[in-house]
């Protein structure tokens, strides 16, 4: 390998397109294949198959892919880093030197473990960790829920033990999405736990790669702008040593890599301009991103200041159970309709005090003199949750028994389910004194503690950018997303919406005008919410983190859109009022 180390991402969640990590082995010349399957969805997936089969807990489909590439990448020298061992990165390991075994290869496994910490939560609890609910405020003593999973996520120093034995592929557990590139890289140029800077720009690589094809078109706001959509390229960083990156993407592939494209991805899941690793504090408003070639963005210039004292623990608590139906109003009367199907059911069994959670939406989306029948449809949802599986069973079987007795035209969009369990993300902190990665290669275990905190960066000695005045002039009514792009997710019970302009203009009107007082008038949906706004003006962005929005998670949310993907678009939809010479 020469001093560039280029890496390949072929997953973004559990489900991925399965045929990634071929293409990305013989798309064209890479180091590293890496995967990032651990959405915080994706874990309490996981955790379903573990109570069912205790061998379980890893995802499968990865194990497929490697049937796949595996002798490939070993001919090719390609190495694979992968946090697909999930809940069980042991079982992964051990199933993977079977199936190496049954394809005639001699492939270095090493799994990485250390980020589990359910057998420990009591005495971790004794010694003063109250996990306490980074949003709510609450110990985890006072969940009232019973604790089924605890992983704290690992930074990118077990990664690099694991390939300084010359291991040819490393899974991990909750090893955080950024590692996954950190580490190779930190191998590679043979970084020093204190090389902030050069972290910090891999840490911002992994972030813009980690998510697959959202960095290269998937997703993205100006559909116009993509090439095409069909056989979208998964993204490729190219690292230098000193921590810039280029992105990119196999040739012949679809999809697009620009400043749009990669600014979109940075501005998915995070909060404020320090992004928070195990490694290092990556300053994203230090990043400076430009086009360097047709599908090739260079990024460079990231700042990085030490870690935290202590790292995130993804914690799921079972909640109870949750159960959802939504029938079809059709035509004339919407609300009476909607007032009768509601006050019917909940009357048959015994009143909305009977579940601990009750929910009911009505989506007005019928059309006045309508042209369809479809035109003609509202949709009432209606959403329970309660520990006792029963009631939450009997919910939708009562709903279905007024489908003769009850409005007209009463249909449902789908068949009655016994509902699911309600797993409750709940977000803590543990001191980093406390977590330890223990690699197991060779037959042996090496034992990585976590790092300490040194100085952060002073935010005054960050250079302020220029920007141009607001501009004036004749103003002329746009949908927003005529000038705007977005980019939305969840973060747990939260869900965060960048905002990004094309020009230092655009986003200096962008900047005065979409305050949260504004996004609140815009998106009635998020008043009573407390929102966060963050200036990324390097990026030409804003971003807005929405506190509870999702409640409990997206296992436990009981929205239409658990995960707040479509957040971005429904402001790209409002009409504002904007200058003219912008547009």
């Amino acid at each position: 390998m020469n001093e560039k180390l280029i890496i390949a991402n072929c997953s973004g969640f559990f489900g991925d397109r399965f045929s990634a990590a071929q293409e990305m082995v013989q798309g064209g010349p890479i180091h590293f294949l890496t995967g990032d399957y651990l959405a915080e969805l994706t874990m309490a997936i996981l955790l379903r198959k573990q109570f069912k089969d205790p061998n379980a807990g890893y995802v499968t489909t990865f194990l497929k892919q490697m049937e796949v590439v595996m002798g490939e990448c070993l001919d090719r020298r390609i190495k694979v880093v992968a946090n697909a061992g999930g809940l069980n990165p042991g079982s992964l390991a051990q199933e993977l030197e079977k199936l190496a075994e049954t394809l005639g290869l001699h492939p270095k496994i090493a799994y990485i473990e250390g980020d589990n910490l359910m057998q420990r939560l009591q005495d971790l609890q004794d010694k003063g960790e109250p996990f306490t609910h980074m949003d709510k405020g609450i110990p985890l003593k006072d969940a009232k829920a019973q604790t089924i999973s605890a992983n704290a996520y690992l930074g990118c120093w077990g990664i690099v033990e694991a390939l300084n034995h010359d291991a040819d592929i490393v899974v991990g557990g909750r090893i955080a999405d950024a590692a996954l590139v950190m580490g190779p890289a930190a191998w590679k140029f043979k970084w020093k736990k204190s090389d902030w800077d050069a972290l910090a720009g891999a840490a911002v690589a992994g972030h813009v790669i980690e998510c697959s094809a959202q960095a290269t078109g998937g997703n993205y706001a100006f559909i116009d702008e993509v090439p095409s959509f069909k056989n979208v390229g998964f993204p490729i960083a190219e690292l230098e040593k000193d921590g810039s990156s280029i992105i990119t993407k196999h040739p012949n592939t679809g999809g697009l890599v620009s400043v749009g494209t990669v600014t979109a991805q940075l501005l998915y899941e995070v909060r404020e301009p320090r992004y928070l690793t195990p490694d290092v504090a990556a300053r994203f408003d230090t990043i400076d991103i430009f086009q360097e070639d047709t599908h090739r963005v260079r990024i460079q210039g990231v700042k990085g200041e030490p870690p935290t004292q202590t790292t995130k623990v993804c914690i799921n608590n079972l909640g109870g159970y949750r159960n959802s139906m939504t029938i079809i109003l059709t035509g004339l009367d919407i609300d009476k309709k909607a007032q009768i199907v509601t006050e019917a059911l909940f009357d048959s069994l015994g009143g909305k005090k009977l579940f601990s959670v009750v929910d009911v939406q009505l989506i007005r989306s019928e059309k006045e003199n309508p042209s369809t029948n479809e035109e003609a449809f509202a949709h009432l949802r209606l959403s329970v949750m309660d520990p006792d599986p029963k009631k939450v069973a009997l919910f939708s079987s009562k709903l279905v028994e007024l489908a003769l007795a009850n409005i007209p035209g009463f249909t449902a969009t789908a068949p009655p389910t016994k509902g699911v369990p309600a797993i409750m993300h709940w977000p803590a902190l543990v001191s980093n004194k406390h977590i330890q990665q223990h690699v197991f290669v060779d037959d042996q275990e090496i034992v990585v503690k976590a790092l300490t905190q040194g100085e952060s960066l002073d935010d005054a000695s960050l250079q302020p950018r220029p920007m141009p005045p607001v501009p004036q002039g004749e103003t002329v009514s746009v949908p927003f997303g005529a000038l705007f792009a977005t980019r939305s997710g969840d973060k747990g019970g939260n869900a965060n919406l960048g905002v990004w302009a094309k020009t230092p203009d655009a986003y200096a009107f962008l900047r005065e005008f979409l305050s949260v007082e504004r996004l609140k008038i815009l998106l009635k949906d998020l008043v009573g919410f407390e929102i966060e706004r963050y200036e990324l003006p390097n990026l030409l962005a804003l971003n807005f983190y929405i506190k509870g929005l999702l409640g409990d998670g997206v296992a436990a949310s009981l929205r239409s859109d658990p995960q707040a993907k479509t957040l971005g678009e429904y402001l790209r939809a409002r009409i504002i009022d904007a200058p003219r010479v912008i547009l």
